[in-house]
């Protein structure tokens, strides 16, 4: 009977080791996702000057960090503190087993653990946390079968990069840098103590929700770590009596959340997975400038929302009784009213600032990118351009007188064509019993275009020049009307003006456009001849440390010396024409002001030796704002305002234009002009006077 029992016994234990050989076998291909460990990482922003822009993440807020970079410090607190003798087990430790198992026991349940933190991270990453009696085999199996196949090294890089630390940090280097804005080896014993004393409870001990037992329980670290010997009286006593700041930050910290939208969604179109692959993204921009530039549109913005309240206000005196009209009118404004600004490195296109709208909060519509809106007078540069390159100069003499078109209209001519009415009808209608049908046909079918100045006068002849520092319409019809119409839409077309009429409109920007695209049009001026594509992403490098660098786009335009020509007369458009509120004391600037009809739209485009700034102002359903907000006034302060704040920072920014050797110099009628080889001065009425003076 007792052998039988013997044997009975021997063959239940033989079954089960069997069982677990078996089990331990076929493990292999459960810990390949710990082997081969590849984690969701966080995907970071970073300025040109290195700072932290924004995290984005798709479920698990994580940074990653290589255990070469983990600072001994932090290795002994967790060791002191969760597994002491981790480098001498083999994945479990069966002292501190046997120790939970008298305990269990006594207490007739599970009630403390003896986890290794090879078990620990078995169980995080590969199983539940539920406590069964196969889950606790099966995870001790595991452990030994991971510490057959990875270090000891690596083992602790996975787990501290795997355990979640509470308020959504999932690594010890998230936490360091969410908790306490450091990194791993700037951290204090108390700091270090208060991060590997979270993973136990990382909901009740986040220091941001309880910091008082968060703190009790660092101070167990800290007494571990004396009791052991690894630190000194004076380090623990410090340790003890510190009471580290904690920071309670979003998790993506997003800085400038326009510009992180745009270079995300410009990103993803060829990285599906960017949110999730822990990219390192050094952007172009630069936060300071982005403060500024962010200042700089509210400036601006508060500024027109004051003048239309002291016209209202104007309105209102001696009225009883506030007209609801104008009251609503008043709340609509208010909540229309937006802007944009984006300035550029002259040379290269990279975007230095970025602000798509008022306030990301209330709209997250990139105004920059996404809203298409008509340039008005800011296209006529390139109207001009196309005149120097085709011999005009700034001396050349112009008509600015008025015209009338008449062009089809098309409507009447539908309209006409399904509608049956005798010449008789209209004659009595008119009062008028002869009638020309052929006149009468050609009548209802036109209609009259008869453009003004901004100024509503005309002038006569003027000088290239004058024409556009002022912005004057008529000047500038009658230039197209020369050089046809044609050649003109050609030449738009080829800077990269889009979806333009083919009419005489679009010599006042009647056509859609963003302002990055007429950013990207104006840098035919800003810099030399060339234009430049502006863009945000200067790198990126993935987890495997590998780089791709971003280059600039170019397209050749016209020559320095045809573009430096424009450049002198955009200077003058800043000091003594429409653009005279974005003039900045010590620099140099050119720029060109925008306002389309009913002022709908105020643009500034502007640039100085080295910078461009697109600027501009309208409601966003498209209904004017008051008369008096013209590019100059709206636009104009924003972009003074960011380049007075944007030299405090950087002094040292070149200050004047450089003159090219070929663009040559006179003086006509007593002011300094400049000529060209393509562009030479008229000769037409004009007598040569001393001092190599041109007199009409």
């Amino acid at each position: 009977m007792i052998k039988y029992i013997l044997g009975i016994f021997a063959a239940i234990i033989l079954g089960v080791l069997s069982w677990l050989v078996y089990l331990y076998l076929n493990l292999r291909f459960e810990i390949d996702e710990l082997v081969n460990y590849k984690p969701p990482l966080t995907t970071q922003f970073y300025d040109k000057n290195g700072e932290l822009v924004a995290n984005i993440f798709e479920k698990e807020n994580r940074v990653y960090v290589d255990y070469e970079d983990i600072p001994p410090r932090v290795i002994e607190a967790l060791l002191a503190i969760e597994d002491t003798q981790f480098f001498e087990h083999s994945g479990v430790n069966l002292d501190a087993i046997s120790r939970a198992l008298i305990k269990d026991i006594k207490a007739g349940k599970l009630v403390e653990g003896a986890s290794t933190l090879t078990q620990q991270l078995v169980k995080t990453l590969l199983l539940t946390r539920e406590k069964k009696i196969m889950r606790k085999i099966k995870e001790a199996l595991l452990s030994i079968r991971v510490e057959q196949v990875l270090t000891k090294e690596e083992i602790l890089e996975r787990y501290l990069n795997q355990v979640y630390f509470g308020h959504g940090y999932f690594g010890i280097r998230t936490a360091a840098l969410g908790y306490f804005k450091k990194e791993l080896y700037e951290l204090s014993l108390k700091e270090i103590a208060i991060l590997v004393g979270l993973p136990k409870a990382p909901s009740f001990y986040d220091p941001t929700r309880n910091l008082k037992f968060s703190l009790a329980r660092a101070n167990q670290v800290v007494n571990r770590l004396k009791t052991l010997g690894w630190i000194n009286e004076t380090e623990f006593q410090a340790a003890i009596d510190s009471t580290p700041e904690v920071y309670n930050q979003t998790l993506t910290k997003n800085k400038a959340p326009y510009v992180v939208d745009y270079a995300f969604k410009e990103l993803k179109k060829s990285i599906p997975n960017i949110k999730e692959e822990g990219y390192i993204i050094n952007l172009t921009i630069d936060l300071k400038a982005q403060e500024i530039a962010r200042e700089a549109l509210n400036l601006s913005y508060n500024n027109i929302l004051k003048r239309d309240q002291y016209f209202k206000d104007q309105a209102y005196k001696g009225l009883e009784v506030f007209p609801i009209s104008l009251i609503e009118e008043q709340e609509s404004f208010t909540k229309t009213l937006n802007g944009g600004l984006i300035t550029i490195e002259s040379k290269t296109g990279k975007i230095l600032s970025m602000v798509g709208g008022i306030d990301y909060k209330e709209s997250s519509f990139n105004r920059v990118i996404q809203s298409k809106r008509q340039p008005g007078s800011a296209v006529k540069p390139f109207i001009y351009q196309q005149a120097l390159d085709l011999g005009y100069s700034p001396a050349t003499m112009i008509a600015d007188i008025s015209r009338t078109y008449e062009f089809d209209d098309e409507e009447t001519k539908k309209a006409n064509e399904n509608k049956t009415i005798t010449t008789e009808d209209i004659a009595k209608a008119q009062g008028d019993t002869s009638v020309d049908e052929e006149a009468l046909d050609e009548e209802t079918t036109k209609k009259r275009w008869q453009p003004k100045n901004y100024e509503e006068n005309y002038k006569g002849l003027i000088s290239f020049r004058e024409a556009l520092v002022h912005s004057r319409n008529l000047a500038t019809i009658n230039l197209v009307n020369d050089i046809g119409i044609d050649v003109i839409y050609k030449g738009l077309k080829s800077y990269g003006l889009d979806e333009m009429p083919f009419d005489l409109s679009i010599t006042l920007g009647s056509f859609g456009i963003s302002p990055i695209d007429l950013s990207q049009a104006y840098s035919m001026f800003s810099n030399g001849g060339i234009q430049v594509k502006p863009y945000i992403v200067n790198s990126i490098t993935n987890r495997y440390k590998q780089t791709v660098n971003f280059e600039p786009e170019e397209k050749f335009i016209t020559t320095p010396e045809q573009s430096y020509l424009m450049t002198t007369i955009l200077k003058d458009v800043v000091k003594e024409g429409t653009g005279r509120m974005a003039d900045v004391e010590g620099i140099e600037i050119a720029g060109k002001t925008g306002t389309t009809n009913n002022n709908i739209d105020a643009w500034f485009c502007g640039f100085t030796p080295t910078l461009q700034t697109v600027v501009w102002f309208g409601n966003d359903d498209n209904k004017p704002m008051r008369k008096s907000e013209t590019g100059g006034r709206s636009s104009g302060p924003a972009f003074a305002y960011f380049y007075k704040n944007y030299l405090k920072i950087h002094p040292e920014m070149k200050r004047e234009f450089s003159k090219p050797a070929d663009v040559k110099t006179t003086t006509i009628n007593g002011k300094k002009e400049y000529y060209t080889e393509t562009s030479k001065l008229p000769v037409i009425k004009t007598q040569l006077l001393e001092n190599n003076q041109v007199q009409f």
